[in-house]
């Protein structure tokens, strides 16, 4: 053989080892692409426990509470009987404001229709020539008149004096006793409003 045919065989165990050490090579990069990539998975969180419902704290519908009656004025020092409504309301509103009243005229006989027709009441004052007595008679005179309307106030006397709703006055001639020009008493006249039925209320 000659040295050319030498040489050749000399370099083909070379060729070998390098096409084996190539496909090794080759083999191990192609593997490596094909396995399965696979991702470390994250830690399962528990899921937070659902907030609970609100508590809905139902009342029974409560019926309204009823109105309260409204205070009624109780019988009062004055005989009350032939006596209109209106004349009744102003004496037991004026026993209940004056506990110190301790006397009220109504219905008697008389030349003018006050009395007789339970229209009229006399507030009698005690010991109204005194100072105390006068400023009693003062306090049931402006009582009356500020409650005009209230009462179906027609005219109030007292001292001599004649009191109307619409804030006028007038001095009234002597008649020549404390009785009779109403130094003792405070004459309230009414419009009446006409006699009570029965079981009759009357409010404060």
């Amino acid at each position: 053989m000659g040295r050319h045919s030498a040489a050749r065989t000399r370099q083909w165990p070379r060729l070998v080892l390098v096409a084996g050490v190539v496909s090794a090579a080759t083999m191990f990069v192609v593997g490596a692409d094909a396995a399965p990539h696979v991702t470390e998975a994250a830690p399962a969180v528990e899921p937070a426990p659902p907030s609970p419902a609100p508590q809905m704290h139902l009342m029974a519908a409560q019926p309204p509470a009823p109105p309260a009656p409204a205070p009624t004025l109780p019988h009062g020092v004055a005989k009350e009987t032939g006596l209109q409504v209106n004349t009744i309301l102003a004496a037991r509103a004026v026993s209940a404001t004056f506990p110190e009243i301790l006397d009220i005229g109504g219905v008697r006989s008389d030349p003018l229709k006050w009395h007789p027709h339970g229209l009229a009441i006399d507030v009698m004052i005690p010991n109204a020539r005194s100072a105390e007595g006068k400023a009693l008679g003062d306090s049931v005179l402006a009582y009356v008149l500020d409650n005009a309307e209230r009462f179906g106030l027609v005219h109030a006397i007292w001292r001599q004096t004649l009191y109307k709703p619409d804030g006028s006055k007038r001095m009234m001639a002597s008649r020549g006793s404390d009785t009779a020009d109403h130094y003792d008493h405070v004459h309230i006249a009414t419009a009446g409003g006409g006699f009570p039925s029965e079981g009759q209320t009357y409010l404060r």
